[in-house]
C-alpha cells in the first residue's frame, strides 16, 4: 500500500517537474498573485496573528515606496507554532516562518527546506522579539497566586497549551521547571515533584495558545492561565476581568524567523520573503511590536516603552536546558521528562 502510494505521489510530483521546465523563464520568474504582484504565505504561531495582520499593512506599505512598480500581497496561516512548522515540512508552500521556538525552525532546516545558517541571516539570531511567560488569573487574583509555586497548591486549577504540540504549551514546561531547578539549588527530584504537582492541577491541555485563551477567557474554566506576556496583556486589554501576575523568575520566549528558500528558490520570492523579515528590525515595525506587547530587540525602543514591560529576572532555555534538540529529545520527546510527570500527575 505505501509503494503505491509513494508511486503515485512520484508520478504526480514527475508530471508536475515536467509541466514546470516547459514553462518559459519569464514565468518561472515570479509566481504572481491574482491582482499580478507578488503573494507571500507566513506561516506563523497562533497568537501572533494580530500582530501580522497589522505587520503586513505597514510592510505593503514600505515597499511599494521602494518598489514603485510593484504589487505585493501578504497571506498569513497561524497555529500552534510545531504543528505549522510540520505542515510546511510536509509541503505547506510558505515563503516565510516566523515561530515561537527555534527548534520549529530547526525542523524546516534539517529538513533542507531552511538554510542551515538561518540564524545568522538576520540580526539578534533572527529574533526580532522575545516574549515571556506570565500567569492570567481572574480579576482579584481570588486564588492568591503569586509566584510558580503556588500553581502547585491543592485546589488550583490551570489552563495551558499542551506542551506536546506547542511552543507556548513547552515554554510554560520549561518556565515552570527551570522554576523547580532555580528555586531548589538544581535539586533533580525536587524540581520533579514540584512540577508533577503542577501538571496535576492542570483543568485544560489545549491544542494551541489562542485555545487556551478562549478557554480561560470566554469559557470562564480554570483560576490560572499560563501564557506568553503578549498574549495575556491582549486578553486582559480586550476582557478587563483579569489580572496579570509576573512571576519572579521564569523563561523568556524567542521569536525566530526563516526564509523558506527550498519555496522563494522555486517562486522567485527570494528577495520579497528576505525584505519581508528585514523589516521587522525596523523602528516602525519595533514600535508595532510594543504595542502587541512584545518586547523589542531594539534595546532603545524597549527602554522608550518600560512603562509596558516590568523587569524581570529571565532565562533563555539554551541556557539552562542545552540546545533544542537536547530540549525535545530529552523533555519532550516520548517518554521524555515531560510524559513522565504528566502520567505521574494523574496516578498520584
Amino acid at each position: 500500500m505505501t509503494t503505491l502510494k509513494n508511486g503515485k505521489i512520484l508520478a504526480v510530483a514527475l508530471g508536475a517537474s515536467l509541466a514546470l521546465a516547459a514553462c518559459s523563464k519569464t514565468e518561472q520568474k515570479t509566481e504572481t498573485s491574482s491582482t499580478g504582484g507578488i503573494e507571500l504565505l507566513n506561516v506563523s504561531y497562533d497568537v501572533a496573528r494580530d500582530f501580522y495582520k497589522d505587520y503586513n499593512e505597514i510592510f505593503k506599505k514600505h515597499y511599494t515606496t521602494t518598489h514603485p512598480d510593484a504589487k505585493i500581497e501578504i497571506k498569513q496561516s497561524h497555529g500552534g507554532s510545531s504543528k505549522q512548522a510540520l505542515s510546511v515540512k510536509n509541503g505547506l508552500q510558505a515563503d516565510v516562518a516566523t515561530m515561537n521556538q527555534g527548534s520549529d525552525i530547526e525542523l524546516l532546516a534539517d529538513a533542507k527546506l531552511v538554510d542551515a545558517n538561518w540564524r545568522q541571516a538576520f540580526p539578534n539570531n533572527a529574533i526580532p522579539f522575545t516574549s515571556t511567560i506570565v500567569f492570567l488569573v481572574r480579576e482579584g487574583n481570588p486564588k492568591g497566586v503569586k509566584d510558580w509555586s503556588d500553581l502547585a497548591n491543592q485546589g488550583t486549577e490551570i489552563v495551558i497549551a499542551n506542551p506536546k504540540t506547542t511552543g507556548n504549551g513547552r515554554y510554560a514546561f520549561l518556565g515552570a521547571y527551570g522554576y523547580g531547578l532555580h528555586t531548589f539549588n538544581k535539586d533533580e527530584n525536587k524540581t520533579k515533584e514540584f512540577a508533577k504537582q503542577l501538571l496535576g492541577n492542570v483543568k485544560v491541555f489545549e491544542n494551541g495558545g489562542r485555545a487556551a485563551t478562549t478557554t480561560f477567557a470566554q469559557r470562564g474554566i480554570g483560576d490560572v492561565l499560563i501564557t506568553f506576556e503578549n498574549e495575556a496583556n491582549v486578553i486582559k486589554g480586550k476582557f478587563g476581568n483579569v489580572d496579570i501576575i509576573y512571576p519572579s523568575y521564569t523563561v523568556n520566549a524567542e521569536n525566530p524567523v526563516a526564509v523558506v528558500k527550498s519555496v522563494t528558490d522555486s517562486k522567485g520570492t527570494t528577495e520579497a520573503a528576505t525584505e519581508y523579515l528585514n523589516y521587522l528590525y525596523s523602528d516602525e515595525a519595533q514600535e508595532l511590536a510594543t504595542k502587541f506587547y512584545l518586547r523589542p530587540s531594539n534595546p532603545d525602543i524597549l527602554a522608550k516603552h518600560k512603562d509596558k514591560f516590568p523587569e524581570m529576572t529571565t532565562f533563555f532555555p539554551n541556557d539552562v536546558f542545552g540546545d533544542w534538540a537536547s530540549i525535545m529529545s530529552t523533555y519532550f520527546s516520548e517518554g521524555g521528562i515531560y510524559d513522565q510527570l504528566a502520567v505521574a500527575s494523574q496516578n498520584k
